[in-house]
This record gives C-alpha cells, structure tokens and sequence, in this order.
C-alpha cells in the first residue's frame, strides 16, 4: 500500500539525520535540500500508488482467469439469494436498502455440494426445514439454476439437482442385554423408549451433505447404544425417484445428497443375548 509524501519525507529525514556530517545543513523548511527531498517523496509517492494500481489489476486478471473449485461452487451456491438481482457485470448481489434480516431470510439455500461426474459439475442443494431438509421449489430452483449459470466459469457444464431426500429401508437384528433393554428394544429404567430407531435416525442426521453412508459406520453407532450386545445389518436398501429398492453394498451416496428412513422402513427383529466377554 502507497505510503503518504510525509510518511515518505519523514523517513528520509531520518536516514538523513543518522549521517553526522550532515548535521549542519540548515533546518529552514525553505531549504533547498528539503525542497529536493520533497520532489523525491513526490516521486516515490506517485511510483507507489502505480505500483498499487499495477498489482490490483494483475490481481482482477488472475481472479477472471482462474478456474473455480468444486469448493468455490458450493459456496457460490450458499451465497444465492432468492428475489435479489445481481449487480451488474458482478457475482455480488444488490442488496441496496435490504435490511440484514431480509438479506439472511433470501439464503435459502442452506446446504450445498459439488461433485464432477463424467465431465459435468453436479451441484447439490437442500434448504433447511428445522428437523429436516428439503429440496428447493420449482420457481426457487429456476432463479437458483439462473443464478449459477451466470457466475459459472465459461464452459462448465452445470446439472443442477434439488430433489427429496432418498429413501433407506433397513432391516436389523439386534442382539441385546436383558439387563438393559425389553423384548421391544425399551431401555428399562425408562431412559428411552427407542433408543435403536434413535441410534439410526442420529446417524443419518449427523451425515455430511453429500456424504456417504457407510454401513460399517452405522454398526458402529448400534454398538454405541447401550444395552446392545451384538448389532447386525440384515439388509440394507435405497430407493429415490421412480427407481425401485436397490441393495447397498459397502456404501451409497445419496442421489440428492442426504437419506431419510421412515418408520414403516426400519424393521428391527430383537433378539436376547447376555453379555460377551472380550
């Protein structure tokens, strides 16, 4: 950043009081030495707000030219703001005289991801609903759709997706402590009357957007619950759009980003077992 002439004129004014021989030289403000250490500042000064100039130019160039990250994207993304215009040859929006509530209550889009799949950049949102997410409506994901194709960087290719959550259906058998849980999977002291259904539900809310669901990861999560003994992953399915039930292998990540499973879903067969030593 360009310094000011006095910040300038002072400094040189100090290198030139560290030489003693120069100690004599009048101190009038209308000297000619002074008048001649002014013209350079000057100089100095213009030099450096030219450099200034310089460098913020090389930096606009660099930041148009630059392909954006799957990051930037998904950022850009939660940056939409949905009945706001764009100001003009700018990725900003035009929020002149919006309150900041009005500003924050435009950002629908709560949750975003972006993958690469066969040369086109899938872009994933959801709004947030409270308990749960949702997918953007049909005239939210048509200004959201505009919206991204005009900040996009030339030649990307965009598919936008905001679709209800997939659906999982499980299948669990669930081996038990008879100190600790009921037939039904209650605890006994009355802690919880669904502590299994909780332990799924736990761990499909606390899934990243856009993550995958790992089945070993799930039995970790029933073994954390207390009371079960042995947790064992029958089956496990997924099912979105119009396709049918698909088996999930090792792992599955959702077609819109996050899964949901409904009580008539989960169906959990308990099973007594005492306790085994390890």
């Amino acid at each position: 950043m360009a310094r000011s002439i006095n910040d300038i004129m002072n400094s040189m004014l100090s290198v030139k009081d560290s030489y003693t021989e120069l100690s004599g030289l009048s101190g009038s403000i209308s000297s000619i030495w002074r008048k001649i250490l002014y013209i350079v500042a000057s100089a100095i000064w213009i030099l450096e707000n030219l450099f200034d100039s310089h460098q913020q130019e090389v930096t606009g160039i660099i930041a148009t030219m630059r392909p954006h990250s799957l990051r930037w994207y998904a950022e850009m993304a939660r940056k939409f703001q949905y009945g706001f215009n764009l100001l003009p040859d700018s990725e900003d929006f035009d929020n002149d005289g919006k309150t900041g509530d009005e500003i924050e209550a435009s950002k629908i889009v709560a949750y975003a991801a972006v993958d690469k799949v066969e040369g086109k950049l899938l872009v994933k949102v959801a709004k947030d609903a409270g308990d749960s997410l949702t997918p953007l409506e049909d005239v939210e994901k048509q200004a959201f759709t505009e919206y991204m194709e005009r900040v996009q960087d030339a030649g990307d290719d965009l598919e936008i997706r905001s679709e209800p959550a997939d659906n999982l259906r499980l299948s669990l058998d669930i081996y038990y402590n008879p100190l600790v849980l009921n037939a039904d999977g209650q605890r006994l002291d009355g802690a919880s009357l669904t502590p299994i259904p909780d332990a799924v539900h736990n761990y499909l809310k606390n899934l990243p957007f856009n993550g995958e669901l790992v089945l070993a990861f799930l039995t970790d999560a029933l073994q954390a619950v207390s009371g079960v003994v042995i947790p064992h992953i029958v089956s496990a399915e997924y099912q979105y759009g119009e396709i049918v039930w698909k088996p999930v292998g090792v792992k599955y990540k959702p077609y819109a980003g996050y899964l949901t499973v409904a009580e008539t879903d989960l169906k959990i067969n308990y099973i007594p077992q005492s306790e085994i030593m390890k």
